[in-house]
């Protein structure tokens, strides 16, 4: 829990900071500088097998990729004609292990820069002056030996064309379409004396502006444009669609017959399908919680009285939503605990320097006592063992009696203490059904001895992980996935409704799905990330607290599509707005982690600056609690709704807190009462 992943932490950071935003530009002199039209202007070395690909790609169609081989580098390269003592600046977005760019026959000193980017794009970009008798240069991309395959995309040459230099490509080209009528417009190349224009890859026209009409007929058409001068044209544009007449597609229409049936802790929804429709969204009290293609979702709230509402969707768009449905669930609040919980973690197998607190001697504040940790064997055994801290390291640790007696004293005051297994040390991977077997044996062998109220999973490091190609996150395949869940469903099945289950994962597990799902459809990725969600997925209808740790993080994106740093209000109100609003996984809006329940979610914190990297002080905790649960005292980040049944916070450490004065416990166990 304490003082982990850093090396990923700064992995992400140093990411977080090379994506800085790309400047204007006063002229991209380059030549198919996206690889729309293929190689066209590009000479690539022999060997390198370059070629335009369609993914990964940063923007527009296509991108440019190349292979390493022996001593060739895979250089693709163009001369551009320059103008003599000018001012140029060069950028590329780039992407894999080892990629350089530059330039060569500057007439000066000739740039040349470098990155090491293997799973997103990276900008690269450096300038040169050219000598007072330089007329062209030559600028490239390439890998570096040994290395793989490496992506480019997006180069511009930032500055004045030389003479003899056809324009450069338009840019910002967008299109409407009515029932006859097909409008375009786009930005001025510098240099263009005119424009061509294609419609589907057949040249239709030509003006002097920079808008174009006509009536092509009815239906979808691909347009491009060109810009001329008297040295020639430039490469195409990127491609804009326009549909004309009336079979422009439409949403489909509202859903129609919305029911609600209640059975237990579980809501079954109905609706009428809608004409056209490819799928629904349902929403619960205003947030999405689920896509299904089916006309009809279950849902398991909690108690309370919930409001749903569902829409229809097709490659056009989302209908209006359906009208409301209201369904009442009865009972307790899951795991029998209160409606704010304080989650810690109770140094019970080791000091850490923090020292010892005996079982009976934890404070009242705390809710969830989790015994940190329980450990396996070997990574793969599936074997896990529970030991009091020895003496020569805690010299006033209890005897086992004692332990146990002091766990029933806080169960008869109503706290829940559970086996926390992982941590730091602890990685546990179940890749065969012998290890997860041996898992739940072991497990149900330590909570029956120490009679405890349920688990937590705090797996880390290489613990999980993603195959290539498990990409369903409903259905997953890798055997640490698979056999995990399964494990998790029987320890659940064998101590039934009253069994407390709680996760505590990092953002790297989890709301880094977001950008990255495990190793990417090339591979390149860390296989690692997000590789919790399809557990937290197949487990949502027993999971009773998820409390993310939001800390020892390198930057994040959050649903604003901005980077968020550890330790500040907003990085806490942009993480938790994740889990209970739901988020396409790796950008795709048609892989969504749906929505988590509100009385499942936690914020998860380091007790003192001590404890682990991105501590938060009290007074902004307190207000990103406000910002999530009553829609004040945000800051910069919205979240997409209010959470006003938000659960409460979780802490490394119970002992640590003593060691800081039980600031944390005791300032946020007030706030939570006040709160309600």
């Amino acid at each position: 829990m304490n003082l982990r992943k850093l090396a990923a932490a700064v992995v992400l950071a140093l990411g977080g900071a090379m994506l800085a935003a790309t400047p204007a530009h006063a002229a991209n002199i380059a030549v198919n500088p996206g690889f729309e039209n293929g190689l066209t202007g590009w000479t690539c070395t022999q060997s390198s097998g370059a070629e335009a690909i369609t993914s990964p790609v940063h923007a527009g169609t296509r991108a440019l990729q190349a292979t390493p081989a022996g001593s060739d580098t895979a250089r693709c390269g163009q001369t551009v004609a320059v103008k003599p003592s000018s001012a140029y600046t060069l950028s590329a977005w780039v992407r894999g292990g080892y990629v350089f760019l530059g330039a060569t026959g500057t007439g000066g000193t000739d740039p040349s820069t470098w990155t090491s980017s293997p799973s997103a794009y990276t900008r690269l970009s450096t300038s040169f002056t050219t000598g007072p008798s330089t007329t062209s240069v030559t600028i490239h991309v390439n890998g570096w030996y040994g290395q793989g395959a490496y992506q480019a995309d997006d180069v511009v040459l930032d500055g004045a064309p030389g003479q003899g230099q056809p324009p450069a490509t338009p840019t910002g080209l967008t299109g409407t379409g009515n029932a006859t009528v097909a409008s375009l417009s786009w930005a001025a190349s510098p240099g263009a004396t005119g424009y061509t224009v294609y419609r589907n890859g057949a040249k239709v026209g030509t003006t002097t502006g920079t808008t174009f009409s006509e009536t092509p007929g009815t239906g979808t058409h691909a347009y491009q444009v060109s810009a001329t001068n008297a040295a020639g044209e430039s490469a195409r544009s990127a491609t804009v669609s326009v549909t004309v007449g009336t079979d422009q597609p439409q949403p489909p229409p509202v859903p129609s017959g919305l029911t609600a049936t209640v059975n237990g802790a579980t809501v079954s929804l109905r609706w009428n399908a809608s004409t056209g429709a490819t799928g629904y969204t349902v929403y619960r009290d205003g947030t999405r919680i689920g896509t299904p293609t089916a006309t009809s979702h279950t849902d398991t709230p909690g108690a309370g009285t919930h409001v749903y509402r569902v829409g229809a969707v097709n490659a056009a768009g989302e209908s209006a939503r359906s009208g409301e449905v209201s369904a009442t669930v009865t009972g307790t609040q899951p795991g029998g605990l209160p409606k704010r919980v304080m989650v810690g973690y109770l140094h019970a197998s080791f000091a850490n320097g923090s020292g010892y607190i005996r079982m009976a001697d934890v404070p009242n504040e705390w809710d969830v006592i989790n015994l940190s940790f329980g450990e396996p064997t070997s990574v793969t055994s599936g074997d896990i063992r529970f030991t009091q801290c020895p003496v020569a390291e805690c010299p006033n640790v209890e005897s086992e009696a004692e332990f146990i007696a002091g766990i029933r004293a806080k169960q008869a005051l109503g706290k829940k203490v559970l086996i926390s297994i992982g941590g730091q040390n602890g990685q546990v991977q179940l890749a065969t059904t012998a290890a997860r077997d041996a898992f739940v044996r072991s497990v149900s062998a330590i909570i029956d001895k120490y009679g405890l109220d349920g688990l937590d999973i705090d797996f880390e490091g290489h613990s999980l992980y993603l195959d290539a190609g498990d990409t369903n996150l409903s259905a997953p395949t890798t055997p640490v996935i698979v056999n995990l869940i399964s494990a998790l469903r029987t320890l659940k099945a064998r101590y039934g409704s009253r069994f407390v289950l709680t996760m505590a994962p990092e953002t790297f597990f989890v709301q880094l799905g977001h950008q990255f799902y495990g190793p990417g459809p090339n591979g390149s990725a860390d296989r690692r990330a997000a590789s919790y969600l399809p557990v937290i997925h197949a487990l949502r209808a027993d999971l009773t607290l998820l409390h993310v740790q939001d800390y020892n993080s390198g930057p994040i994106v959050g649903l604003d599509g901005q980077y968020h740093t550890m330790g500040t209000h907003d990085f806490h109100v942009a993480m938790t707005d994740m889990l209970l609003a739901g988020f396409p996984i790796a950008g795709n809006p048609n892989n969504v982690f749906p929505a988590l329940r509100q009385e499942q979610v936690a914020i998860g914190l380091p007790a003192a600056a001590f404890a682990g990297n991105g501590f938060t002080t009290v007074a902004e905790v307190q207000k990103a609690f406000d910002c999530l649960a009553k829609g004040t005292n945000c800051g910069s980040y919205r979240p997409r709704g209010v959470y006003p049944n938000l659960r409460g916070l979780m802490s490394w450490s119970i002992n640590w807190d003593r060691y800081n004065a039980f600031e944390f416990s005791r300032s946020h166990r007030a706030y939570l009462n006040a709160l309600g």
